[in-house]
């Protein structure tokens, strides 16, 4: 019984910070720490200092739904957006429409992704961007494009040669980790690369991504307090990416009952974070 009024006792007296969920603090944030340009933690459980804003609107590229204010991420990402949008150019788009990359100061999200925490993750839409004078209405009511069937083991007509070259030009570049599609492109890709094959290394399946792909960066170079994701397996996984349009999609076998009931996690808060995070918040 004293053990357990304590308990309540140090709870109550610990401080709100500590006890509110990180989205909601970070989520607060509608700008940027006044700090130098560092990515904390890791990409599931991060945050960003000094984060750059990409620009609304570029020569080859949008940022959409504004009202998300997600358009921020580390300077390295930044630049490598603009580099990919350059990229589609060459592929044949007029540019780029760019998803989620990272909140003003990173951390975790209201809603959605469990990763983007530290500004090296960047959303791109598989829609074709041949207009680049969308108001900032008709980013938030416009949608994109499904490349993938709707028995999810194949791509579908939406698909292109385009997609083919913007995603090889992403995952060529030296600062990519890997990048996140739906298992069909990853096979499609797979079959239809007759050259140099080393880059589908980079290219990996998973669940989701057919309106989307999701680029990752490596930590920027030198960066402390930067984590990285388990190196990817060796090989150009294609043979691997077949389960994930066979076996993953099979109805599954019915799960034995657990012996004890399983606690269900709470949401992060600040403490879970790299202890730079506070300062982050704080930051003016």
């Amino acid at each position: 019984m004293f053990k357990a009024v304590l308990s309540i006792l140090l709870l109550l007296a610990l401080p709100a910070a500590a006890q509110t969920p990180a989205k909601t603090l970070f989520g607060a944030k509608s700008t940027p720490s006044n700090q130098s340009a560092r990515a904390y933690g890791s990409y599931a459980k991060g945050c960003l200092a000094g984060g750059e804003e990409l620009p609304e609107t570029g020569p080859t590229w949008q940022a959409m739904r504004l009202s998300r204010n997600r358009n921020w991420g580390h300077p390295d990402t930044i630049d490598f957006v603009k580099r990919l949008s350059r990229k589609a150019v060459d592929a044949g788009w007029n540019g780029i429409y760019v998803g989620d990359i990272s909140q003003p100061r990173g951390g975790p999200m209201l809603s959605g992704h469990k990763s983007h925490q530290m500004g090296l993750d960047a959303d791109f839409w598989m829609l074709p961007a041949m207009d680049l004078t969308l108001s900032r209405q008709a980013r938030e009511n416009i949608s994109s494009i499904s490349v993938r069937s709707a028995n999810q083991r194949n791509i579908n007509s939406n698909w292109t040669r385009s997609h083919h070259e913007i995603l090889k030009a992403a995952a060529q570049d030296p600062a990519v980790a890997r990048i996140f599609v739906t298992p069909p492109v990853k096979l499609k890709m797979c079959g239809d690369e007759k050259g140099n094959r080393a880059y589908l290394r980079k290219i990996r399946p998973w669940w989701g991504h057919h309106y989307h792909f999701h680029v990752r960066l490596n930590c920027p170079r030198g960066a402390r307090g930067c984590v990285e994701q388990d190196p990817i397996p060796a090989g150009d996984g294609c043979r691997s990416a077949i389960w994930w349009v066979t076996e993953a999609l099979e109805p599954p076998k019915p799960a034995p009952k657990p012996q004890k009931p399983v606690k269900p996690k709470g949401p992060i808060v600040l403490a879970d974070l790299p202890q730079q995070c506070s300062g982050v918040l704080k930051s003016r």
